[in-house]
């Protein structure tokens, strides 16, 4: 069985259990209420009692809104999902005895590993297009056309952003047979990097940056540093090797 064939393995599964539909219906939903919610904020802040006196506070919303609303919905709930639909993709397998099931085809290790990376890759790519398209439209005709190339660009960064946390799960599903371990610890690197993405002057140089400069560059500004792009690339990379390294010295 070579990686091809892996592959649609995966993305049958995918479909199978509804993976696939979640991440389209959940994001797309997101891409759709994120230029609304901006466009409606003041007349939901009315609503609230007592909020008439200080409504001359709220600024009319703007392109800008919509976008910040766009990128804060989209990256937590996809970060959510990139979590709980990565922390069993070895260790359940491993577990029930079916990754035994599917070496023995014969397939490479390494293939089997990124080929599940490649699915969930996939379907977040195909989410994050429909969510971005769908964002794009309610927000010109809400707000005014947008820029398409910064718009494109602004959900590159976003889905990079996304596959980090799934590359970081899938080690740590590799590394053992129980999924709520794997997404202990993915959760516990989702801390420790946004904590260190906070820092003064390290910001920078961690997966966070990324969405700082796709709001930078949607708002027609200079992204402040690219090592971000870079050190998130790396970690994809250092997670892949790691659990391809992992999982081919592990008794099944």
């Amino acid at each position: 069985m070579n990686f091809v064939t892996a592959l649609e393995k995966e993305l049958l599964e995918q479909r199978r259990t509804r993976k696939f539909m979640i991440a389209l219906v959940v994001l797309v939903l997101f891409g759709m209420t994120s230029p609304l919610m901006a466009k409606m904020m003041p007349q939901i802040m009315s609503l609230v009692p007592g909020a008439e006196a200080y409504s001359f506070l709220i600024p009319t919303p703007t392109i800008n809104d919509a976008v910040t609303q766009y990128i804060k919905n989209i990256s937590q709930f996809g970060i959510l999902l990139a979590l709980v639909f990565t922390m069993g993709a070895v260790a359940v397998e491993k577990d029930k005895g079916t990754a035994a099931m599917m070496l023995s085809k014969p397939m490479s290790r390494g293939a089997f590993i990124l080929a599940k990376f490649s699915a969930l890759s996939l379907t977040f790519a195909i989410a994050v297009v429909l969510a971005g398209v769908c964002c794009y439209y309610y927000t010109y005709f809400l707000f005014g056309e947008m820029d398409l190339v910064n718009w494109l660009v602004l959900n590159g960064l976003i889905l990079l952003y996304l596959l980090v946390y799934v590359a970081i799960t899938l080690f740590f599903s590799t590394l053992t047979r129980t999924q709520y371990v794997a997404i202990g610890l993915s959760f516990g690197a989702l801390i420790v990097l946004g904590i260190l993405g906070g820092l003064p002057g390290l910001g920078s140089s961690f997966p966070d940056a990324l969405i700082g400069n796709a709001a930078l560059i949607m708002m027609g500004q200079a992204a402040t540093s690219w090592t971000g792009l870079w050190v998130s690339l790396g970690l994809i990379a250092a997670s892949l090797t790691g659990a391809c390294l992992a999982f081919a010295k592990q008794e099944l």
